[in-house]
């Protein structure tokens, strides 16, 4: 009884990887030449370009700060963006920034009072 115990959770696990129907496994819709189960060669649509930064923003009372981080190959470049909340204070848009292949940037903004909203956008 204690050894079934034990393997309980083994066991689930087990049981829920056999229920899966083999059509669903990645393996079986397109084989390693590239033609499917029905026998037509399937079409391979090519990856598109990886771009874009990661950006982080953060607010603290009236100042914004953005760090933006590019993994990618391309630079891309990221503009600071800050929405007021007073409808007599300027919002503003940052000068763009080029972030270079594995390169962060730190970007900084700020309004009289308090700030509504922050975003970073982003230009190949």
């Amino acid at each position: 009884m204690r050894l079934s115990r034990r393997f309980a959770p083994v066991f689930a696990a087990v049981a829920l990887v056999m229920a899966v129907p083999y059509e669903a496994m990645p393996h079986a819709r397109v084989g390693h030449d590239g033609v499917g189960r029905e026998g037509v060669a399937s079409e391979q649509s090519p990856v598109p370009g990886l771009f874009g930064a990661e950006c982080r923003t953060t607010t603290s009372g009236s100042h914004a700060v953005a760090y933006c981080h590019n993994p990618y190959v391309d630079t891309d470049r990221v503009r600071l963006h800050i929405e007021c909340a007073r409808w007599w204070d300027i919002d503003s848009d940052g000068a763009p920034v080029e972030v270079g292949p594995a390169t962060t940037v730190r970007l900084t903004g700020r309004c009289w009072k308090e700030i509504l909203s922050v975003w970073v956008s982003h230009q190949r």
